[in-house]
């Protein structure tokens, strides 16, 4: 068998690519922060061929924006662009769901299973700050996918695995300001549990849980949001 190697300046590029992908979808670059070639370089330590490379593919990911010469910002946040993502989240998640109940096999149950059983046990371990853990992160994540993994589309998942990934950094940037978690979680259980029973109610919930998300996402860092309405201060008794 042939090893197919890649060349070391494609493997280069794709690291930069993933590195910068992960630093915004995590907030360590932030939402509309100006992308300067000189630090991502000395940062990245890489060409300033390569990074002009992977913001380009970032822009058509829609996480950075591209100012004509002016370079690239970190795309920005707001909550119409919430909503519109949640929507179409919604649509997808439903639908992918949908096909995995109707053509999930013993394989795809115990993959639901032996992910939920990982994402349960850290969470158990880590106690009410789970949601700020990456490696909890990941297996939320994986949790997700083990749902859907069997819709028997691969257009479908890869469109929305860049759904999931967007909607991940509105969540990260709601976990640095959340101070009330659940202790202990019964939301994934009663997906996992409605899924493996084929049952319809599993679309419901799982819309019920993105929707959920996105209202905690808008109360607890809406603020931070381009399109965030000016708070309001409330007026007393003494004001009037």
């Amino acid at each position: 068998m042939i090893d197919l190697v890649r060349p070391k300046g494609e493997t280069r590029a794709g690291d930069v690519l993933q590195r910068l992908r992960e630093d915004i979808l995590g907030c360590v670059l932030q939402p509309g922060e100006k992308l300067r070639f000189e630090s991502l370089r000395d940062r990245y330590e890489v060409s300033f061929s390569t990074l002009r490379e992977a913001l380009s593919r970032l822009a058509a990911e829609q996480l950075v924006v591209a100012e004509g010469q002016r370079g690239f910002v970190v795309a920005p946040v707001s909550i119409a662009d919430l909503q519109d993502l949640t929507n179409a989240r919604v649509l997808l998640e439903r639908e992918v769901l949908r096909q995995s109940i109707a053509n999930g096999d013993d394989a795809w149950e115990a993959g639901i299973l032996s992910s939920y059983h990982r994402m349960d046990r850290l969470q158990t371990r880590l106690g009410d700050q789970y949601y700020l853990d990456p490696t909890w992160s990941r297996l939320h994540e994986d949790f997700h996918y083990a749902l859907v993994s069997a819709c028997g589309s691969p257009v479908l998942l890869g469109i929305r695995q860049k759904l999931f990934e967007r909607a991940h950094r509105y969540r990260r940037m709601s976990s640095q300001f959340r101070t009330q978690w659940r202790p202990k979680d019964v939301e994934h259980k009663a997906i996992m549990d409605a899924a493996l029973d084929r049952l319809p109610e599993a679309l419901t919930l799982i819309e019920a849980h993105i929707r959920e998300t996105t209202t905690n996402v808008i109360e607890f860092a809406g603020h931070l949001f381009e399109d965030a309405p000016p708070v309001k201060r409330r007026v007393s008794s003494k004001d009037q």
